[in-house]
């Protein structure tokens, strides 16, 4: 192998991160709204916050990896292009841990990324709050001396400290939340407070403020049983609705797609505006054969990250050795972005010299299969294998946690009278696996 060829697939395993999300204006983006059902995250909640006499607060929902972020930051372009300060925040960076979290959590991180994104607010309101309460918490590990010997800098970063204990040490998690929860609403008072001024010292380009915080849809959802008799999405979203939406400023949270799909979904409405989906990119049509269309835009989708390391690379005969090797890797992704990055990424791994052959994309569906292989219980391949037959998904925890795990994809598509209408199928890694296949036999008897 030689310098240059190891460089050139250096550069290619890393431009296909999964875990980056393209920031708002990258020329690597690719809108994929035609064949997402005609989904634009600025009009669908764009216009809400831009036309919305009142403060807005809206849940986005998609499967994870979907591509929710990169949308999410092309939102906060828009609407800054529009004369909106955004905040923006990915909570499980800093603030959360998706495993467990609750509501008091949330409202935390939403504080500590409006204090310190908007320096030239009055921060008296939140540090008072924190100085009244100094004592309590500072038994949590917070600074032992007296609040008000802290520089101004190091009041402001206790809430950060805190969000930091709460995502990374168990044992002090639920102390903080036993001292935070009874003061909620004192909380959220200080920091309306804050807003308030906040929106009066905003750059001259600017007029309101929005917050987005992303990737709570990570947050693993726990049964009713598991979690006390009504389940933990229940209790963030519904019971804590009222101070999710009491912020003095428009608010975008990402919420888990299962909990779109729960029984509670006509309550979410009520509480929120509708929430929206961010649905896969349709990669074939309900009768198993390709959508063109959006095999077309996955292919702009590698094409557009691949010139940027090599203008001059071709997908079918330099990236890959044939265009069924490329066809097959994307449509084996299900229009999932993330697991198709992971497998290019794989193929990459298993090449010496390009271009990427038929064996090294098998071996990289192969590894990915495997990790879906082994997310389904024994009880659970009967439900995919009806879900591939039927294209529909009933209202139950089962189908709810298929679809958190991404076993299930959800897909979109414009009827005839131009009305979006849902439809599901079980990822395609899935029905390689022969549990599935046997499972699906067994319906034909």
């Amino acid at each position: 192998m030689t310098q240059n060829t190891e460089k050139l697939l250096k550069d290619l395993y890393n431009t296909f991160n999964p875990s980056s999300p393209l920031p708002a204006g990258d020329p690597q983006y690719v809108d994929c709204g035609e064949v997402r059902g005609d989904d634009d995250i600025t009009v669908d909640l764009g216009r809400n916050i831009e036309r919305s006499e009142e403060m807005t607060c809206q849940l986005y929902a998609g499967h994870r990896g979907a591509g929710k972020s990169t949308e999410l930051r092309r939102l906060e372009q828009h609407l800054q292009e529009r004369g909106y300060f955004v905040v923006y925040f990915a909570a499980d960076a800093e603030d959360i841990n998706p495993e467990d979290t609750e509501y008091t959590d949330i409202l935390l991180a939403c504080t500590r990324h409006l204090l310190e994104s908007i320096k030239e607010a009055d921060s008296k309101p939140l540090l008072n709050w924190m100085k009244d309460r100094w004592n309590d918490l500072k038994d949590l590990g917070l600074r032992e001396i007296s609040f008000e010997e802290l520089s101004l800098e190091a009041q402001i970063s206790q809430f950060a400290k805190l969000t930091a204990k709460v995502r990374t040490q168990p044992s002090m998690r639920q102390k903080i939340r036993e001292k935070i929860d009874p003061q909620t609403q004192t909380l959220i008072d200080a920091l309306n407070e804050f807003i308030g001024n906040a929106k009066k010292k905003l750059p001259n380009k600017y007029s309101q403020l929005v917050a987005i915080a992303d990737n709570l849809d990570r947050i693993v959802p726990f049964s009713a049983t598991e979690a006390g008799g009504r389940s933990n999405l229940d209790q963030i979203f519904l019971d804590r609705s009222e101070q999710l939406k009491a912020l003095d400023c428009h608010v975008v949270y990402t919420v888990p797609i299962s909990m779109v799909h729960s029984n509670r979904a006509a309550d979410l409405s009520d509480k929120y505006n509708t929430p929206q989906v961010l649905p896969m990119i349709l990669v074939q049509n309900l009768d198993g054969s390709a959508h063109q269309p959006g095999l077309a835009k996955i292919k702009e989708l590698i094409k557009k990250r691949v010139q940027k390391i090599d203008q001059n690379l071709s997908l079918e005969t330099g990236l890959f050795d044939t265009k069924e090797t490329l066809e097959r890797l994307c449509l084996m992704s299900g229009g999932h972005v993330r697991d198709l990055m992971k497998m290019i990424r794989e193929a990459v791994n298993q090449t010496e010299n390009l271009p990427i052959t038929g064996k090294a994309a098998q071996r990289a569906i192969t590894k990915e299969r495997d990790v879906y292989r082994r997310t389904p219980g024994k009880d659970e391949w009967p439900i995919l294998a009806k879900v591939s037959l039927s294209h529909e998904i009933d209202n139950d925890e089962q189908h709810r946690n298929l679809l958190f795990n991404r076993c299930i994809l959800e897909y979109r598509y414009l009827d005839d009278e131009a009305e979006k209408l849902p439809w599901y199928d079980v990822h395609p890694l899935i029905k390689g696996v022969p549990q599935f296949k046997e499972a699906v036999a067994l319906i034909g008897l």
